[in-house]
């Protein structure tokens, strides 16, 4: 997964608005209790960040 990829998702989860505050500010334990921001800074794989940001959001299985 790329990126953009990850922000689009989780834009289409949380709107426009709030997608990127989200990201700044909430931290995932399943990242180490770093936010998504951080993460992706740190090299963490996209595809990671987003299985950690799914879990968190409790979105549907389908959306994995």
């Amino acid at each position: 997964m790329r990126e953009v990829e990850l922000w689009r998702r989780l834009t289409a989860h949380l709107g426009d608005g709030y997608a990127r505050s989200w990201a700044e500010m909430t931290q995932l334990e399943a990242l180490g209790s770093r936010t998504v921001l951080e993460a992706l800074e740190a090299g963490v794989p996209a595809k990671d960040v987003w299985r950690a940001a799914w879990e968190a959001l409790e979105l549907p299985a389908r959306e994995r």
